[in-house]
């Protein structure tokens, strides 16, 4: 064949090629034919190999396919990916709802991968009372308190509220008795009862009265010397849980101001008249350094009662850490001679029964003056 029939032959072939190559519908991202030959096969044959290639959008699975809950693949991998492939992929993101787009991704290849668990619930906290309630609670309380403190507390209440401020009693671990006397000195009985003390040789403590000391100030001046402790008994004894708070300071101080020079201290223990204080009167005591000190046996011979009775009364009552009150001193018509006459017999009796009768300071291991 002549030369020029020969490129004319190549030529028209090329052009055949060309128009058939670009009227096949190849999918998007195909392999391109790796050799000539498979460029070269005829139109028919090509046609059946594209039609035999099943659609990747077919092929695929859907796990494959991006969503709201998955990554996209990065651009450039590779299509062709087996189910093997598939089975390894992981969701990522929070679970699907139940109902909507799980079951969209089942597929008989990923039927049985279970889903990444939920993670567990947060638990719930439990309602807070709410900000009346507190409010109501505050406002009963404050109540309490106000009603508490109009009312004012019992002896026994203070005495169990403030243990260290008030003293009722001393240890019972040790045989000691304290003999105390209130509304000293006066004339008559005072000294009465200092002779029976000097005779046993028994030291006592007398709770002085200011304005009582201010009368009889060698009284005051007999008992110091013969060993005996002097207390606070305000200075005209006066109900200090009817005095102002004012007026309570005044009586303590005033009567203080009388001791001191008379005995040379200021005395630490207080009794009050009637064994009666407020709470704020005790406190204000014990922050300035004073102890209050009441009793738990009461003779009662402020009753002008026999020697019988006020034997009885101190007797029957007396233990290890007793404080026993008597009096010393009255108005001009109270008659003590029931307590003059008991007191060398009860002395003899807890002397008898083993017991020491010691002043309060020793009772109480404190002492006796105010520093």
């Amino acid at each position: 064949m002549p030369r020029a029939l020969k490129r004319w032959a190549c030529i028209v072939a090329g052009c055949l090629l060309l128009t058939a190559c670009t009227s096949l519908p190849a999918p998007s991202g195909a392999p391109l034919p790796a050799s000539p030959d498979a460029a070269a096969a005829p139109l028919e044959e090509r046609l059946s190999r594209s039609q035999a290639v099943p659609d990747e959008r077919q092929a695929g699975s859907a796990l494959e396919q991006p969503s709201a809950h998955q990554p996209a693949p990065p651009t450039g991998e590779s299509k062709g990916r087996s189910s093997s492939a598939s089975e390894s992929l992981t969701l990522i993101g929070p679970p699907l709802p139940a109902g909507g787009g799980a079951k969209s991704l089942q597929t008989p290849e990923t039927a049985q991968l279970p889903l990444s668990p939920e993670p567990p619930s947060a638990p719930v906290p439990e309602p807070e009372a709410s900000v009346s309630k507190i409010s109501a609670s505050k406002g009963i309380k404050q109540a309490a308190q106000k009603s508490s403190k109009s009312q004012g507390l019992t002896l026994s209440q203070l005495a169990r509220k403030y243990p260290e401020f008030l003293l009722l009693h001393g240890r019972s671990s040790n045989r000691q008795i304290a003999l105390t006397f209130d509304d000293a000195p006066d004339a008559t009985y005072t000294p009465q009862i200092l002779d029976v003390l000097k005779a046993h040789k028994i030291r006592a403590t007398f709770f002085l009265i200011g304005s009582q000391a201010e009368k009889h100030p060698a009284i005051v001046k007999r008992i110091v010397q013969e060993g005996h402790v002097i207390g606070n008994h305000s200075y005209s004894h006066p109900l200090f849980t009817k005095l102002s708070q004012d007026s309570f300071q005044q009586q303590i101080t005033r009567s203080e101001s009388i001791l001191n020079p008379l005995i040379g201290y200021t005395p630490k223990l207080i009794r009050p008249p009637y064994g009666e204080i407020s709470e704020s009167q005790l406190l204000w005591a014990s922050e300035h350094g004073y102890l209050v000190v009441n009793w738990n046996v009461d003779s009662l011979d402020w009753k002008q009662l026999s020697e019988a009775q006020v034997m009885r009364n101190i007797l029957d009552h007396a233990k290890a850490g007793s404080i026993v009150l008597q009096h010393s001193g009255g108005g001009h018509s109270q008659n003590l001679s029931g307590t003059v006459q008991a007191l060398p017999k009860v002395i003899e009796k807890l002397q008898g029964q083993g017991y020491r009768i010691v002043t309060l300071p020793e009772l109480l291991r404190v002492t006796k003056g105010k520093k």
